[in-house]
């Protein structure tokens, strides 16, 4: 697995701008991000780090906090877009780079794109993510929301913005979770403060770079998700046309976020875009019993105990969990906020395992609950490596695990089925609906 890289400090003029640099490919990607970054909270969060070792594998992965945000100095006032440029010239002398592929990720993409036009010399291809060239509706471009509507929308959602709220547009395929929503709000914590954030999105109204894609001289990608709730797909495509020679892609679901989602289709299209081909993923598909576990009231625990002791208490929980899954000869997965994602060969030791876990904790003061499935996964990757899961049956375990209770194993109707004979009991608790799964599903509870 790959490891988070040193932080380091580029300087723009009088701001120091905080960078990291990922893998030694041939080619330099120097990624512009959106509203919010965290060049080492974003390691935090699984999915973003997959995303990070695909590029890095093919690429020399430049990411940077913008001016006023994450581990960059603070500004007074939103940063102009020609502010944000010297950031971008300041990491990539810094990094000894002349030359680099220029990603821009939502609102990162006007900026990418006014960089690309204005310093071309240093720019070898463009690649544009979810982004537009104009943040709100105009007569003769309809895609966009009117600014009015989009200031409503953010004063409804301003006292909700930082518990996680942001994942319903940003990432609905994670919004369900809890504990994507408790590790995603922390990152906007972290990333930024409740008034720059509004003053960077009062200017994030303002911006307007449509005069300039007819300009841009360099090769470039359009990626956008049709489905996605914050940026409209007319708006990137209608870019894409008025960038020469642009190449469009559409890809299909509904995530905003690169990472959430299908994140190996947006990769995929990126590095062929760069190298002139895509590397196939290994899949395999295995029927196995996924496990999920999370700690019940967790929001509430972290915010009294605060951040050391709230790390060292998950140390210390997943020690425990990991002791047990050895015990019961379950596979961990990877880590997920305060939770876990495992799997098992046989439905009856992950059981017994889910209930070995939930006695072991308490010591620890804590309480879990745990979920289980079983069904057909995807092993991604190399599985002594740190290969991950994939597939219905991964989500289907944690909408199941998001229902239980606290001290409680839940189990799908197949697990039930499959450990007959086996002497464990379950109580009925009715037939559930899980969010984005078809039919619905008969859950039973575990009575030991």
């Amino acid at each position: 697995m790959i490891s988070m890289p040193k932080t380091q400090y580029a300087r723009a003029g009088d701001v120091s701008i905080a960078y990291q640099v990922v893998g030694d490919g041939p080619v330099d990607v120097i990624v512009i991000p959106g509203f919010v970054s965290h060049v080492e909270l974003i390691w935090d969060i699984p999915p973003a780090v997959r995303v990070i070792e695909r590029m890095a594998s093919f690429a020399r992965l430049i990411l940077f906090d913008k001016r006023g945000g994450g581990l960059s100095d603070p500004v007074s006032g939103a940063p102009t877009l020609e502010e944000r440029m010297d950031d971008v010239r300041a990491v990539l002398e810094a990094v000894g780079s002349r030359q680099a592929v220029v990603l821009g990720s939502s609102e990162g993409a006007p900026m990418a794109v006014l960089f690309a036009a204005t310093h071309p010399e240093s720019v070898s291809a463009l690649v544009l993510y979810g982004g537009m060239a104009r943040s709100t509706w105009a007569p003769d471009y309809p895609w966009a929301t009117p600014a009015d509507a989009l200031i409503e929308s953010s004063m409804a959602m301003a006292p909700h913005m930082f518990d996680g709220a942001a994942l319903e547009i940003m990432a609905p395929s994670m919004a369900d979770d809890p504990q994507a929503r408790q590790t995603f709000a922390r990152f906007q914590r972290y990333a930024t403060t409740p008034a720059m954030l509004q003053q960077n999105f009062m200017m994030f109204l303002d911006i307007d770079v449509r005069a300039i894609l007819p300009t841009i001289d360099v090769p470039t990608l359009v990626v956008h998700r049709h489905g996605d709730q914050a940026v409209n797909w007319r708006a990137a495509k209608w870019m894409a046309e008025q960038i020469p020679g642009a190449k469009y892609v559409e890809l299909p679901g509904n995530d905003h976020l690169l990472y959430a989602g299908d994140s190996d289709a947006v990769v995929d299209e990126v590095e062929e875009f760069l190298t002139g081909a895509r590397r196939a993923s290994e899949i395999d598909r295995v029927l196995a019993t996924v496990m999920f576990t999370d700690i019940v009231d967790s929001t509430q625990r972290a915010s009294v105990m605060g951040d050391k002791a709230w790390r060292d208490l998950l140390d210390a929980q997943n020690d425990v969990l990991r002791r047990e899954l050895s015990r019961f000869r379950g596979h961990e997965v990877k880590t997920l906020g305060d939770g876990m994602l495992a799997t098992f060969d046989g439905p009856a030791r992950a059981i017994r395992c889910g209930l070995a876990m939930i006695e072991a904790v308490r010591p620890l003061g804590i309480e879990i609950r745990v979920g289980l499935h079983t069904g057909e996964v995807e092993i991604v990757g190399d599985p002594d490596d740190g290969g991950d899961v994939a597939g219905i049956a991964v989500h289907i375990a944690a909408r199941v695990g998001a229902k239980a209770g606290t001290g409680e194993v839940l189990v799908s109707g197949t697990v039930k089925d499959l450990v007959a004979g086996s002497g464990i009991a379950f109580e009925d608790r009715g037939q559930h609906v899980l969010k984005g799964i078809p039919d619905e599903w008969r859950l039973f509870a575990v009575t030991r």
